[in-house]
């Protein structure tokens, strides 16, 4: 007979509750690592590469990629674009018929030093134009499928330790469909100095009372208090990590993308066990349908000098070998500048992947500029492709067809 608990007049099985009860307290408090410690944790330890660490960043709205690698010796380019497009002479050059948007020098340096990779044409079949639902198939992996865990959650249930402590951190105010897991809870903050267990109104008794560390002479109730303690552990560590954390290295701006992931340095250096770390954008940033210009140019700055900032940080604490990052947005925008001096929702687009393990330089087929979708540029790499490339080649963990449910053949883009 499944052992049953009564807290603070609540009588339930020790399932339920953690399912009930526990479960979804992350969204400001994140318990961390109670799933992964409980009778449903099955996952078989096949951890290959302990010390590796993939940062999945993502660029939330859409980002206009035709504007971020500027296709600048093609004629069509300006046609469709004769206000909106890059002056051919403002363009960071970086092949003889590609270039980056001129606020992207911390681009140019990680791509220049061989240590960044631009896969063309990203996205999948029958494109939505929807946030909500693009973003749903990016983040699960399975376009039009219905899978409710996310692809990096899958991952870890299957390629990772059921023991280990904290496999995912989430930094954000809520946390990502990306990293949702059958098996574990992702630790998710944003700002360290106030994360805390707070549970809703009706849980924070029960909370309060199973953290009190004494031993209450019961199997099922000695658990949900070391499960506590966890909590309270993981978010003590979190706060101390940060707050300690010092670096010489400029990641631009102090605040948004370059603060979390001047965080994840943090608790890198820390020690914390982590395996895969998620930071996006807040709301839809790249979202640029009007007055795109200069809206574009500032994100893009943004973006490329954290980006290389995190990478020369790693390098300073000497973790740069074991870490590699991914970025990725829902969608591209249209090939045609609108009326408004912007972009509206489009298709396909590129993807970037950094770190020291990476052969720089372009892979897949960059879309056509004429042969186009309703205005949309057809898609030529599967971006599942991508992430198979991720799991596979960099995590090496090799059954992606089982955990992306489809045959996705890896990019050749690490050493």
């Amino acid at each position: 007979m499944e052992d049953r608990i009564k807290v603070n007049g609540c009588t339930c099985s020790r399932r339920d509750f953690l399912r009930k009860g526990l479960h979804g307290i992350g969204v400001s408090a994140a318990l961390p690592w109670f799933l992964n410690q409980t009778s449903l944790a099955f996952a078989a330890d096949t951890d290959a590469n302990p010390d590796r660490i993939l940062v999945v960043l993502e660029l939330s709205g859409g980002n206009d990629g035709l504007n971020t690698v500027v296709p600048f010796e093609d004629d069509d380019y300006y046609r469709q674009r004769p206000t909106l497009g890059i002056p051919k002479e403002d363009v960071i050059p970086i092949s003889d018929h590609f270039g980056f948007h001129p606020s992207l020098k911390g681009f140019e340096e990680l791509y220049k030093d061989g240590n960044m990779a631009v896969v063309h044409g990203c996205g999948y079949d029958n494109p939505s134009l929807s946030h909500f639902t693009s973003m749903g198939f990016w983040h699960t992996g399975v376009p039009n499928g219905g899978e409710q865990y996310g692809w990096l959650g899958r991952y870890v249930d299957v390629g990772c330790p059921q023991d280990r402590k904290n496999l995912l951190v989430n930094i954000a105010d809520r946390q990502s469909l990306a990293v949702k897991s059958r098996l574990h809870t992702p630790l998710v903050f944003n700002d360290p100095r106030t994360f805390k267990r707070d549970g809703e109104d009706d849980q924070r008794p029960a909370m309060l009372e199973l953290s009190k560390p004494r031993d209450t002479g019961n199997e099922a109730r000695n658990f949900l208090r070391n499960v506590a303690a966890n909590a309270e552990e993981s978010a003590a560590f979190v706060r101390d990590a940060i707050r300690a954390y010092r670096t010489p290295v400029d990641y631009g701006v102090t605040a948004g993308l370059a603060g979390d992931l001047r965080k994840v340095a943090a608790l890198i250096k820390a020690g914390m066990p982590t395996r895969v770390f998620y930071v996006s954008f807040q709301g839809n940033a790249f979202d640029t349908h009007v007055h795109q210009a200069d809206l574009h140019t500032r994100l893009l700055m943004y973006t490329a000098d954290a980006v290389r900032g995190f990478m020369r940080d790693l390098q300073r604490i000497g973790r740069a070998d074991d870490v590699a990052v991914m970025m990725f947005t829902e969608f591209g925008r249209r090939v045609e500048e609108n009326a408004s001096g912007g972009t509206d929702h489009g298709t396909a687009t590129p993807m970037f992947i950094v770190g020291s393990g990476v052969q720089g330089g372009f892979y897949g087929e960059h879309p056509s500029l004429t042969d186009l979708d309703d205005g949309n540029l057809k898609m030529t790499t599967d971006f599942r492709r991508v992430y198979a490339t991720m799991i596979e080649d960099w995590m090496h963990y090799a059954d992606t067809s089982a955990l992306l449910k489809g045959d996705y053949s890896p990019l050749d883009i690490f050493t």
